[in-house]
């Protein structure tokens, strides 16, 4: 059985973590085959947004521990950095949904454990049941969280709230995780509304759409004069291109725009 699939339906892709047996605990093909995806998505320019999602009974249930310690060299394999990102072979999986210029929703129901909840931390926003559960984990195990976390968390929560998250290792509902700033939105459907949401984001011009991504992924940790220069830069790029003079035409001729893919 395929790990993770593809599927893209008129500029939204839809990537489902497919192991529902297991809850989507995350084995080797797993790693592997959701980084794939990730990495054929950077250069799919027909995806305007993606929906990350898993079937069954959970999002993520986290590490597959016994299936990683029966392998000789399941840890090495994990830890492999080949030099060409910043993050190794774990970090990957869920820093690639970060690196990708389109959004990405999680869409997140009962279990989102350890190394799911890093996954999903990678996505631009969460929605999720209210019943679904988040923890960070690692600690329980005897381990520390080493999938993109210090690079996430933190920016959503403040560093005192991700400091209790992680020491205590404590199980937070969608609900609370709603309060702390860990989930986006909240829905008995949360997957009906990120298709909804997603339907909004590939409407618009996919190249203004990458531009406020790449400029709220890099602003935020630039010093003012960087961040100010960033916006100007991208908007100059967008002004006057054939996408925004197509915008702009839609809305006064009151029609549907017809946007020309990255």
């Amino acid at each position: 059985m395929e790990r993770a699939l593809l599927k893209i339906t008129k500029g939204i892709a839809e990537v489902t973590l497919n192991r529902p047996n297991k809850r989507n605990a995350l084995d080797l093909l797993m790693f592997k085959e959701l980084t794939a995806i990730g990495e054929q998505l950077l250069e799919t320019p027909e995806a305007r947004v993606v929906i990350l999602r898993g079937e069954g009974s959970a999002f993520c249930a986290g590490l597959d521990f016994m299936s990683m310690m029966s392998l000789k060299d399941g840890v090495d394999q994990l830890l492999f950095r080949d030099g060409q990102s910043p993050a190794n072979c774990a970090q990957r999986v869920a820093w690639i949904w970060h690196e990708l210029p389109m959004p990405v929703i999680a869409v997140l129901h009962g279990a989102v454990f350890g190394g799911g909840l890093q996954i999903a931390l990678g996505a631009d926003m969460r929605f999720s049941t209210a019943d679904a559960q988040l923890s960070v984990m690692e600690t329980k195990w005897g381990l520390c969280p080493d999938m993109t976390l210090s690079q996430t968390l933190p920016k959503l929560v403040g560093l005192d709230v991700a400091k209790w998250l992680t020491y205590t290792g404590d199980i937070v509902d969608g609900t609370r995780a709603h309060q702390l700033g860990l989930v986006t939105q909240l829905s008995d459907d949360p997957l009906q509304m990120a298709r909804e949401v997603a339907q909004q984001i590939a409407d618009r011009s996919p190249h203004a759409i990458r531009a406020c991504k790449t400029l709220l992924n890099e602003g935020p940790a630039s010093s003012v004069e960087e961040a100010f220069e960033l916006e100007e830069k991208l908007q100059r790029q967008l002004i006057g291109s054939a996408n925004q003079l197509e915008a702009v035409q839609a809305n006064f001729m009151k029609r549907p725009p017809k946007f020309i893919n990255p």
